[in-house]
């Protein structure tokens, strides 16, 4: 993941505890390593908040380099092992996530372009103020969070179907004309009775 380049500008080692990183510690001339692998207790603590059944070999790797004269980019991958109930059987499924992680912590907030007589969040998900720390456990934490499946399915797990309609009405049909093709229908009868 790291050039050679980057290896000889590493700043201060690596950066293995999930503390925040003082913003002072960074410098505009070198990268910045970290390398997090939360232990057995923040695991659990972290599948308790997002509601898993198991999390395993988290970890979260990168540097932080100098974006511009005031700004600071993150980059970095993110890995983990996830089990979540399957949204069909509740049975648990496991997923092997890995994750291309990017933020940049701007001096200037709300950004120039996203500024207005309201301040609103910028649609640049990957963009947040910079503050006096680079808070890693908060990007580990948002990351993992954002790279769950939404709707992990057991395999060969099938959505039920439903089907909601007035009492005394027909079944719906698949594969009949669709609501577009009867309308189009509709509107070519009443051009017609109007010729």
């Amino acid at each position: 993941m790291f050039s050679r380049t980057d290896r000889e500008n590493r700043v201060d080692g690596l950066h293995t505890h999930l503390n925040p990183v003082p913003v002072g510690k960074l410098s505009p001339n070198g990268a910045y390593y970290f390398d997090l692998r939360p232990d057995d207790e923040v695991l659990a603590r972290l599948r308790d908040e997002l509601g898993l059944l198991g999390l395993r070999k988290l970890r979260l790797h990168g540097k932080i380099v100098a974006d511009g004269k005031k700004d600071w980019r993150l980059t970095g991958r993110l890995g983990g092992t996830v089990t979540q109930p399957c949204v069909v059987t509740l049975e648990p499924v496991t997923t092997r996530l890995e994750e291309e992680v990017t933020r940049r912590f701007l001096k200037v907030w709300p950004p120039k372009a996203e500024e207005g007589d309201e301040v609103e969040m910028p649609e640049d998900e990957s963009i947040d103020p910079l503050r006096e720390e680079v808070d890693l456990f908060s990007v580990l934490t948002e990351a993992l969070a954002l790279g769950l499946p939404v709707y992990p399915r057991a395999k060969g797990a099938a959505a039920e179907q439903t089907e909601a309609r007035p009492a005394g009405a027909d079944p719906i049909q698949n594969g009949g004309p669709s609501a577009f093709a009867a309308l189009a229908d509709f509107k070519k009868k009443l051009e017609d009775e109007g010729k």
